[in-house]
C-alpha cells in the first residue's frame, strides 16, 4: 500500500513538474510543488491504538508557520477533535488532547494552507481515514455478594487475554462461573480467555456448613447468681459466659467436670473447639450483727454474731428490773417498727443499740369527742398519771347547747360542762350538744354520722404518706396497718404512749401498735368510717348526672347529688347553704373524683365544710395542685392531695392517703 501511494505521489509530482505546479490562477515559485507522501496511520488503516499520534510527511521541507491547527485537521463523525500541531524536518504531527474513541472512524486533512520554504502551496486538500481499535466490556459479579471477592472485570481491546478471579470468603467455597445463567464449561476460579465480545460473568459460591459445639452453663447454688452465655456456637468462634452474683453472694470460680477452670473470671471468654459444660460457683457474703445496751444497766441483748447474707436473724432486748425497752437505734436513728424482739433479714453489717428507759409511772389516756363536732369545744384530754385529778370541759358553740357527757353510750351521772374525776383507767368521753332551733326551719337533707371517725383529720387503713412540707391540723390515724406505714412525718413515740406526735401535725397520731385504748378506738373509728360511707352512698338522690359529671363554675344548693360515672371539677364551684346552718351537701360518685389544678370550692350563705360529704366509690379522689377544697372525703380507695393544696375537711380513706406539700385542717 505504501509503495503504491509513493508511486502515485511521484507520478503526480512528475506531472506537476511538467505542468508548472499550477492551476489557472497559480504563479509558480521556483522549485517543485509540495506533496504529502506518507501518513501515520496510513489511509484506511484499522485497529489504530487509542493513544495514536497522527503524522503527515511531505516530499520537501515545508514552511513551519503554515503547519497549524488550521491546516492540519482531524475529525470524527463530522466534528473536529482538539489537538496540538507541531512540525519537525518534513513531518507534521497532530497530538490529540484526549485519547481517541474506540470503534470510531477518523478523517485526517492537510489543507492548501500549507506551503514550502519557497512559497509553493499544496494544490489540493490531502484527505485520508483510519479506524480505531474495538473494545469490549467484561462484567464480574459475586453470587451471593458475601460469598467472595470477584475481580478482573473492566474494558479491554478486542483480542486481549483477560483473567478473572473468584476468591471465596471465609466459610464459602467457589462453585463455578455462569454467563446468562449457563455454566461456563471448564472455567476454574481463575478463568482466562481471549476477548472477542462483551461478557458478563457470575462467580457462584456456596456456604460451607460449620461445625458446631454446645456450651451448657449453670449456677451453684441456683440462688447464688445468674449465669448466661449458653448455646450452640460455630467451631473457632469466641464465646463469652458471664456469672452475675445475686445480692448476698460473690462469684467464686468456674468448674468443669468438678475441676476449677484456671484463670477464668466472672466474665470468661474462650475459643470453642469442643462441647463445654461449665458451672459458676457462688459463695454467700457474711455480715456481722453487733449489739449493745444503753444504758448498760438498762438491760441485756442477744443475737449478735456473724452470719450468711439473706438469713433471718432475731435480736432481743430484755429490760432489767425498773427499766422498760424503748427502741432500737442504728447510727443514732430509731429503727422504725422494731420491737424488743426484732427480726432482721441480713443484707449488710448491722450495729444496733437497745435503748432502755426508767419505768414511768402508770399512765392513762383521756380521749374527748364532741357530738356533733361543730357543736362545741372539748378540752382536758391527754395522758395522765394514775390517781391524778383530771378536769375536762365542754363549751357549746353559738347555736348549740350542752346536753351531757356519755361514755360508751352511757350517760356519766352528775357530769356537768366541767367534769372532774380521779383517773384509774383509760377513758373515752363524749360531750353531746344539741342544735338550737333555727329560723329557717328543719335541715333539708339527712345527716351522715361519722361516729369516732369524725375525730380524725386523716384516717386510712393501709398508709399515710407525705413528701415536701405538709401541715395537718387535727388527729391522724391508721388501722389495721402499723405505724411504719405512716411515712414522711418523722413520728415521735414515747414508750408506752397511746399516740405519737410529729412536727407536721397539730394533734395526735394513732396506730394499732400503741398503748390501749388506741387499738380498740381505731377499730371502732374504721368501722364507723365504713358505715358512714355505706350510709351516705345509699341516700336517695335529689339530682342525678348533673352537667354529665363535669362541674365548671356552677353554684349548687344543698342536697344529695349522684353520678353513675366519675366527677370532674375543672373550675371553681360555689356551694350555697341557703341560710340554713345545718345545710348538707352529699356527692355520691360511682367513679373517681378529680379536682383540677387551682380549683376552689367556695362556701356561701351558711354552707360549712363539716356538712359536705364527697363519697367516692371509684379508684380514688385526686386533688390537683393549689386546690382550695372544702368537705369530708369518704373514699372507697385512695385519696391524693398534691402540691400547694389546702383541705378544710377530713380525708377518710379505706386504703391510703398520699400528700405532697399540702395542708389539711379538720373542721
Amino acid at each position: 500500500m505504501i509503495a503504491k501511494k509513493l508511486l502515485t505521489t511521484i507520478a503526480f509530482a512528475f506531472v506537476l513538474l511538467f505542468s508548472g505546479c499550477a492551476k489557472d490562477d497559480f504563479e509558480e515559485v521556483d522549485g517543485v510543488c509540495p506533496l504529502v507522501i506518507s501518513t501515520i496511520p496510513t489511509s484506511e488503516a484499522v485497529g489504530v491504538p487509542l493513544n495514536q499520534v497522527i503524522t503527515a510527511t511531505f516530499n520537501e521541507v515545508m514552511k513551519p508557520s503554515t503547519i497549524t491547527e488550521a491546516s492540519f485537521l482531524v475529525s470524527a463523525n463530522g466534528a473536529q477533535i482538539a489537538g496540538k500541531v507541531s512540525y519537525t524536518g518534513s513531518t507534521a504531527t497532530f497530538t490529540p488532547n484526549s485519547p481517541l474513541l474506540p470503534n470510531t472512524k477518523y478523517t485526517g486533512t492537510i489543507t492548501t494552507l500549507v506551503s514550502d520554504q519557497r512559497g509553493n502551496y499544496l494544490q489540493e486538500n490531502y484527505v485520508w481515514s483510519f479506524t480505531t481499535l474495538k473494545t469490549f466490556a467484561v462484567g464480574v459479579l459475586s453470587n451471593p455478594i458475601i460469598g467472595g471477592v470477584t475481580a478482573g472485570g473492566g474494558t479491554f481491546v478486542e483480542g486481549t487475554t483477560v483473567i478473572v478471579t473468584a476468591v471465596p470468603n471465609a466459610g464459602y467455597a467457589f462453585d463455578n462461573w455462569t454467563e446468562g445463567g449457563v455454566i461456563v464449561t471448564g472455567a476454574t476460579a481463575t478463568y482466562q480467555f481471549v476477548l472477542a465480545g462483551n461478557r458478563t460473568l457470575v462467580a457462584n459460591y456456596s456456604l460451607i456448613p460449620p461445625t458446631q459445639f454446645a456450651v451448657i452453663v449453670s449456677s451453684n447454688p441456683v440462688l447464688g447468681g445468674v449465669t448466661t452465655g449458653a448455646g450452640l456456637f460455630n467451631e473457632g468462634s469466641l464465646v463469652t459466659v458471664t456469672a452475675t452474683p445475686n445480692a448476698g453472694f460473690t462469684f467464686a470460680n468456674w468448674t468443669e467436670g468438678g475441676v476449677i477452670v484456671p484463670g477464668a473470671t466472672a466474665t470468661y471468654q474462650f475459643v470453642i473447639a469442643n462441647d463445654r459444660t461449665l458451672v459458676a460457683n457462688y459463695v454467700p457474703v457474711q455480715f456481722t450483727i453487733a449489739l449493745s445496751s444503753s444504758p448498760l444497766l438498762g438491760g441485756t441483748t442477744g443475737g449478735a454474731g456473724t452470719f450468711d447474707t439473706g438469713t433471718t436473724r432475731t435480736v432481743t432486748a430484755t429490760a432489767a428490773d425498773g427499766y422498760d425497752f424503748a427502741n432500737w437505734t442504728e447510727g443514732g436513728v430509731i429503727v422504725p417498727g422494731a420491737g424488743a424482739s426484732y427480726q432482721i433479714v441480713l443484707t449488710g453489717n448491722r450495729t444496733l443499740v437497745a435503748n432502755f428507759v426508767v419505768e414511768p409511772p402508770l399512765q392513762f389516756t383521756v380521749m374527748l369527742i364532741a357530738d356533733p363536732n361543730n357543736g362545741g369545744v372539748v378540752t382536758g384530754g391527754g395522758s395522765f398519771n394514775g390517781g391524778s385529778l383530771v378536769t375536762v370541759s365542754a363549751n357549746a358553740n353559738a347555736g348549740y347547747t350542752f346536753v351531757n357527757w356519755t361514755e360508751n353510750g352511757v350517760i356519766v351521772s352528775g357530769a356537768n360542762e366541767i367534769y372532774e374525776f380521779v383517773i384509774a383507767n383509760d377513758r373515752t368521753l363524749q360531750a353531746n350538744f344539741m342544735l338550737n332551733a333555727v329560723a329557717s326551719g328543719e335541715c333539708p337533707t339527712p345527716s351522715v354520722n361519722l361516729g369516732l371517725a369524725k375525730n380524725y383529720a386523716i384516717l386510712a387503713e393501709s398508709g399515710i404518706s407525705t413528701t415536701g412540707t405538709t401541715y395537718v391540723t387535727g388527729n391522724m390515724g391508721i388501722s389495721p396497718s402499723a405505724a411504719t406505714f405512716i411515712t414522711g412525718f418523722a413520728l415521735n413515740l414515747t414508750a408506752g404512749a397511746a399516740y405519737s406526735t410529729s412536727s407536721l401535725v397539730t394533734g395526735n397520731i394513732y396506730a394499732p401498735g400503741y398503748a390501749d385504748p388506741t387499738p380498740a378506738n381505731l377499730t371502732t373509728a374504721v368501722d364507723d368510717m365504713h358505715t358512714a360511707f355505706t350510709t351516705a352512698n345509699g341516700l336517695p338522690a335529689d339530682v342525678t348526672e348533673l352537667m354529665a359529671g363535669n362541674l365548671n363554675g356552677q353554684t349548687l344548693v344543698s342536697g344529695v347529688y349522684k353520678w353513675g360515672t366519675g366527677l370532674s371539677v375543672t373550675n371553681s364551684i360555689t356551694l350555697n347553704g341557703g341560710g340554713v346552718d345545718c345545710a348538707k351537701f352529699i356527692f355520691q360518685i360511682s367513679g373517681d373524683l378529680t379536682v383540677a389544678n387551682g380549683t376552689n370550692i367556695i362556701l356561701t350563705n351558711g354552707a360549712k365544710a363539716d356538712n359536705i360529704y364527697w363519697v367516692v366509690a371509684g379508684s380514688g379522689a385526686m386533688l390537683g395542685t393549689t386546690v382550695d377544697f372544702k368537705g369530708n372525703i369518704l373514699s372507697k380507695t385512695l385519696i391524693s392531695v398534691n402540691t400547694g393544696s389546702k383541705v378544710d375537711g377530713r380525708l377518710l380513706a379505706q386504703t391510703a392517703v398520699t400528700l405532697n406539700a399540702s395542708s389539711i385542717v379538720k373542721p
